[in-house]
């Protein structure tokens, strides 16, 4: 019996390694693909310039810096609100019922499709609010999208921190302000910037909702108010490889933007690995 389930753990842990390994195999043939295709596009002119001649050459600087305002203007809308619906959400609310409801809300926010809060960013934020196809309507409506991630993965960072922390802390007298934000908070942040920075990477490479909100195929210069429209990275994709009128030319294009768009996800990971390994040997020290 001993032999057999050690064969048998055996076999798991092979199977396992090889599914792995087949997972990581086809993540390196996608990008070995995208940067062969696009590699000749990547120049410092690329990044820096204005597109012309009708997309078929120059930059996509407009369209990095569209990417950087959008998510920008949804970090400060979404890390707030899930912050503090994150921190009710544990740290205060008393009824299970109420709780219970408001996370099968969050979850269930988190199931919609993305083109879903675009038609609903259309209607609600470029056309109610008349605040048309704008950075800001952009921004809310990207907000909106990342609040289920930024809340659950900060309530599950704050549930991490012992109960014994906040007995201690009230123990001595803090209040339940001053304990949760001296002690439970940094305890946290870690797994908080986790969640922030995948949120980030996604409003980077959304575009459904920044379709039909801020994104447009082309402007003459930068956006110089938050109530215009501006282009962005995941769109300017989209319309080169699908609706451009030099499909076929602007190829290298395409994928140098898609390789811009990775490298820039990658960078936001990295941060937030960096961040996260210095905030947990700073608790730990």
């Amino acid at each position: 019996m001993k032999n057999q389930a050690a064969l048998i753990e055996k076999t798991i842990f092979v199977l396992l390694r090889v599914l792995s390994f087949t997972v990581i195999g086809f993540l390196l043939l996608i990008l070995g693909f995208i940067f062969y295709k696009g590699a000749s596009a990547i120049s410092w002119d690329f990044l820096t310039q204005m597109p012309s001649n009708e997309m078929r050459s120059g930059g996509i600087f407009p369209a990095i810096v569209g990417t950087f305002y959008l998510m920008l203007g949804s970090a400060l809308i979404s890390i707030p609100i899930g912050i503090i619906t994150a921190i009710y959400l544990n740290e205060y609310a008393n009824n299970p019922r109420v709780v219970k409801i408001i996370r099968l809300g969050i979850n269930n926010l988190a199931g919609v499709p993305s083109v879903v809060f675009g038609l609903f960013g259309l209607s609600l934020f470029v056309v109610f609010m008349d605040f048309g196809s704008s950075i800001i309507a952009g921004s809310l409506t990207l907000g909106v999208l990342n609040l289920p991630v930024i809340i659950r993965s900060t309530e599950e960072a704050l549930m991490t921190v012992p109960g014994t922390f906040r007995e201690a802390s009230l123990s001595l007298g803090a209040t339940r302000w001053q304990t949760i934000y001296k002690i439970v908070l940094p305890s946290s942040l870690p797994g908080i910037l986790t969640g922030i920075m995948l949120s980030l990477g996604r409003a980077a490479g959304e575009t459904a909702p920044i379709m039909f909100t801020v994104a447009t195929y082309y402007t003459p210069g930068l956006p110089s108010s938050i109530f215009h429209e501006v282009m962005a990275l995941p769109y300017h994709i989209y319309v080169l490889a699908t609706a451009g009128t030099h499909i076929q030319e602007t190829r290298h294009i395409q994928y140098g933007t898609v390789i811009v768009l990775i490298m820039l996800v990658l960078l936001l990971n990295l941060t937030g690995v960096i961040l996260r390994y210095r905030f947990r040997k700073r608790l730990s020290s």
